[in-house]
């Protein structure tokens, strides 16, 4: 494998030492073959290595895969036909910051139509974990860089890690060979400011950002509620808004509100043809933990 000068996603298991992951080995198929799509781990960056290691239920971190993830579903023949460039990348990892306002509302971002990857589509804000960063320290970098949002230390009230999403772009093999692959940390930041105060302060990236929404729990039910890869009819809430607000960001960096009808967020990754206007398959699985973690803290109240 090439020299590269990114944090990689490292192998163990059994008590092994370590490897370096191949771009063509499916992460969460490691540790639990082809049998299911979802692992526990354990997570640790160290020595600029993201390390993952058989975990267990109690001190572990959930780990998951789409069920049509192409990595899962690459043949041989079609691993072989990859060029060399993509064949050396290993697995790249990237952390997402769920950022929680006080008056729990997520915020999502939409990508700008001229990124390469997952273009239009709905995500946290996040991006790469560069040499010699913390998680944690990363996604408020990406956060900033493309919100604008700069937190302080007493801003935040708790943070953790909610789970890892093993992301290949383009998404399905019918869409095209991998050429992207990484393990992507969702991390939970949860603000003691309002979504309103947070929004005062956005000053997104146009080159990365287009669009971006608060998410309260209605609307990220409807949002988990369109899984990928089923076909089964989208239903929203009779007491969902039929659209919400949405803050648009022109080229030139100016925001201006909109309406959005919430179906677009409730559509799903097309198996055929161009990709939609969508929230990404790995997003909707992060919001799914974010609503476990409002279960578990309303049982304990």
């Amino acid at each position: 494998m090439e020299m590269v000068r990114r944090i990689l996603v490292h192998l163990s298991k059994d008590n092994a030492a370590p490897q370096c992951a191949r771009f063509v080995q499916s992460i969460t198929g490691h540790f639990i073959g082809n049998a299911d799509d979802q692992a526990t781990v354990n997570c640790s960056l160290e020595n600029n290595r993201f390390i993952l290691c058989e975990g267990n239920h109690e001190g572990g971190v959930p780990l998951k895969r789409a069920s049509f993830c192409p990595i899962k579903f690459l043949s041989h023949s079609e691993a072989d036909s990859l060029p060399s460039d993509i064949l050396s990348r290993g697995v790249d990892v990237g952390v997402a910051v769920l950022l929680e306002s006080a008056n729990q509302r997520l915020l999502l971002t939409r990508r700008a139509s001229s990124l390469r990857i997952f273009p239009n589509v709905w995500v946290p804000p996040g991006g790469h974990v560069e040499l010699d960063e913390k998680l944690l320290d990363a996604g408020l970098r990406e956060l900033r860089e493309e919100t604008g949002l700069k937190l302080d230390p007493e801003d935040i009230s708790s943070t953790r890690l909610l789970g890892l999403w093993e992301s290949v772009y383009p998404p399905m093999l019918s869409h095209g060979l991998p050429q992207r692959h990484h393990v992507v940390t969702y991390m939970l930041l949860s603000c003691r400011l309002t979504h309103q105060q947070l929004q005062s302060c956005l000053r997104p990236e146009p080159g990365e950002v287009s669009g971006c929404v608060w998410a309260d729990v209605g609307l990220v039910k409807a949002i988990v509620s369109a899984v990928d890869g089923e076909e089964d009819a989208v239903c929203v809430p009779a007491d969902l808004p039929r659209s919400i607000s949405v803050t648009e960001v022109s080229p030139e960096g100016e925001l201006s509100e909109s309406k959005m009808p919430v179906l677009v967020f409730c559509n799903r990754a097309p198996a055929e043809g161009e990709d939609v206007e969508r929230v990404s398959t790995g997003t909707k699985y992060a919001l799914e933990l974010w609503l476990k973690t409002l279960e578990a803290s309303f049982d304990k109240s």
